[in-house]
């Protein structure tokens, strides 16, 4: 009596409930026992019964039509872990290149201080970040020029002192001038 207040022109309104029974499909299993299973492997997989039935289902259809456009939830899994192993691998190879990087950095950086760390006349290549730094401040701190160049004096002494001698060619050249924790630029 009430869904007839909801009729319109001979026409019945169709209820949320009315659809959902035209799409249902009632499975009986052959014992509860497969029901919990089924259960089971659906919460395992983090999807509803219905959902699990459905993706089962229509995985087996489309391995009966061999529809390649549809694979199957077993491909998909294969493929996660072949990507992941992948991964992996890469993750590895850019570690083990991250670490070649920084230690010909390292190389890098002695092999430009090398000139200044010997007893030699003539041309020498002085650290272009040190020049840079001069000319667009005017003037550093002391300890400061190490940071500018990237190095850790307590770790490259060597590559520190090579530095120091940079400074002090800088300084004779008159360039430069030491100003007690300053150095200052005098062009």
């Amino acid at each position: 009596m009430t869904k007839e207040r909801f009729e319109k022109k001979g026409r019945k309104k169709e209820y949320k409930t009315d659809t959902i029974m035209k799409r249902a499909v009632l499975v009986y299993l052959p014992s509860a026992e497969m029901k919990e299973k089924w259960q089971k492997l659906a919460d395992k997989s983090g999807l509803s019964i219905s959902r699990f039935v459905i993706e089962h289902v229509e995985n087996s259809l489309s391995q009966e039509n061999e529809d390649a456009s549809y694979g199957t939830r077993a491909d998909f899994i294969k493929r996660i872990k072949e990507l992941e192993e992948e991964i992996e691998k890469i993750e590895k190879k850019y570690e083990i290149l991250s670490k070649a990087y920084e230690r010909l950095e390292e190389e890098n950086k002695r092999y430009r201080t090398m000139p200044f760390l010997e007893e030699i006349e003539g041309f020498r290549k002085y650290e272009r970040k040190i020049i840079d730094a001069f000319r667009l401040r005017g003037k550093i701190e002391k300890g400061e020029v190490f940071d500018i160049v990237g190095i850790n004096p307590m770790e490259q002494a060597d590559v520190a002192k090579g530095i120091n001698r940079q400074l002090e060619n800088l300084e004779r050249y008159g360039l430069i001038e030491d100003k007690g924790r300053w150095w200052i630029w005098k062009y």
